[in-house]
């Protein structure tokens, strides 16, 4: 068998035997982490000669992205000879680049051997679809280079959905097979050090850009696997930018600037889609580029642009159960760590009590978010999970620690209309008797919806001055605070 990265000089005779003779390449764990089982690939490839007939419940504008059922038949031909005519295990030693021009030069050379009739479109098409295949997510890549889609979520093998503009549609993309699924599921997480299977058929990973994996595989999954992929933007959303999409009023923005600034405690609250991530990437925008700032996280996704970063990821037991990593085991680590901020991704456990230490001992503009509805409830949310840590506190003293150590709650909400707001800002004041003491600062108010069902709104200010007025003098964004409020009385 050639070495890869060479033109493939053969006759019609030789093309024969390497298609149907038997393949020497063996990949070790390296290559299994850089081309996800290329060998079972093939496999998948040759068992399904046809595409896939499934009918589409919506018509959107990614039917050009398909191949037609003949181009499906020619690819999986050249595919085949593609894998019989080149020595897979190099492809590890290759940039993707250099990958993808070798792939396009061999399978330029087999459309010729073969005689296929085939436009310079349709080649193009082919290749691109084989590099998807051998480098990339598949089918799914085409949709991972459209920016406009937040969110992908493959139910099975022949269902994928996206979310764009906030409205989730049905695609007619599909795999091949269940068998195709898994391997790309499986690519995925092996890149980032874990696994899924039979065994353990849940996995939290991220890809290369950041972007959040979920797979759940059978026998969980009663249909086959199923993928959900929340992807990130190329280029970071800032509080500007919010503002340009009506997310927020320049002023409430002014105020949330102030709030990042000025080393106040913050917990970003919301649902699911809602731009929680989206939103605590803002606001680490504003801190100062001398503080040392760790970051905890299940599947690292924070994005920070400040100089001195320190990402940690937790860990799940590997097969033998042994070897976890938790939450509450990377923030107890962080106190060892020197740190000026400790950023929780996702509060969802016994971890809040120790992030609430971390506040309330000198960790001044610590961040994280939680799954609520409503500022009040995120404050519920977080004594619940205290609790179920099995952290036996009288209900009064944990209720003192957590409006001692939480200032500001922002709340972010994701509409009917598929718009995401951020809905209220609210500072915590402290006690009184047993209850936790909120005021709103902003809230927003839809006023009507339009022809197009689109909610209209604004952000209103509630004239209630700061409690963190004199903080904002300290580090001197007393006049910043104070424009952000005076426009928003105006």
């Amino acid at each position: 068998m050639k070495p890869f990265g060479k033109k493939t000089a053969l006759d019609d005779v030789s093309l024969q035997e390497k298609v149907t003779g038997p393949s020497s390449v063996i990949l070790n764990e390296e290559d299994i982490n850089k081309i996800a089982s290329l060998k079972d690939l093939n496999k998948n490839v040759k068992r399904e000669t046809k595409p896939s007939d499934n009918s589409s419940e919506n018509n959107t504008d990614l039917n050009g992205l398909l191949l037609d059922t003949k181009l499906q038949e020619t690819k999986i031909l050249i595919f085949n000879d593609l894998i019989d005519a080149v020595e897979l295990s190099q492809l590890t030693n290759m940039v993707d680049e250099e990958v993808r021009d070798e792939i396009s030069d061999v399978v330029s050379e087999i459309i010729v051997m073969r005689q296929l009739i085939l436009s310079a479109s349709e080649q193009r098409q082919v290749i691109e679809s084989i590099c998807d295949d051998v480098l990339g997510l598949g089918p799914l890549e085409p949709l991972m280079n459209q920016d406009d889609i937040s969110d992908i979520m493959v139910n099975h093998s022949g269902k994928i959905y996206i979310e764009r503009n906030g409205k989730i549609e049905l695609t007619e993309i599909t795999f091949r097979d269940n068998a195709q699924l898994m391997n790309i599921c499986q690519r995925i997480v092996t890149a980032v050090g874990r696994r899924v299977d039979e065994a353990s058929p849940i996995c939290d990973a991220r890809l290369m850009d950041g972007s959040r994996v979920n797979v759940i595989a059978r026998p969980l999954a009663i249909d086959g696997a199923a993928l959900t992929i929340r992807k990130f933007q190329k280029q970071k959303l800032t509080l500007d930018d919010l503002v340009s999409y009506g997310s927020v009023s320049k002023q409430c923005a002014q105020l949330l600037e102030v709030i990042g600034a000025c080393r106040l405690n913050i917990l970003v609250s919301g649902g699911t889609g809602s731009g929680k991530t989206t939103l605590l990437n803002c606001l680490t925008n504003y801190i100062d580029t001398g503080e040392r700032v760790i970051t905890c996280e299940d599947a690292a996704e924070l994005q920070l642009k400040n100089p001195h970063v320190v990402r940690l990821e937790t860990r799940p037991p590997n097969i033998e159960g042994s070897g976890e990593i938790s939450m509450r085991d990377l923030v107890k680590n962080c106190l060892r760590m020197r740190p000026d901020r400790i950023i929780v991704g996702e509060v969802r456990g016994s971890e809040a009590f120790d992030l609430l230490q971390a506040m309330n001992t000198g960790h001044d503009g610590s961040m994280g978010t939680v799954h609520a509805n409503n500022p009040r409830e995120s404050i519920s949310r977080i004594e619940n999970m205290i609790a179920m840590g099995g952290f036996n506190l009288p209900s009064r003293i944990l209720r003192e620690q957590i409006s001692s150590a939480v200032n500001i709650i922002v709340q972010a909400t994701r509409l009917r209309d598929g718009s995401r707001k951020i809905t209220h800002v609210t500072e915590v004041i402290g006690m009184e008797e047993d209850i936790i003491t909120l005021q709103d600062l902003f809230t927003f108010e839809i006023e009507r919806e339009d022809e197009n069902g689109k909610l209209i709104g604004k952000h209103v200010y509630s004239g209630l001055r700061p409690s963190f007025w004199d903080k904002a003098r300290y580090f001197g964004l007393e006049s910043k605070l104070n424009n952000a409020i005076n426009i928003s009385q105006n």
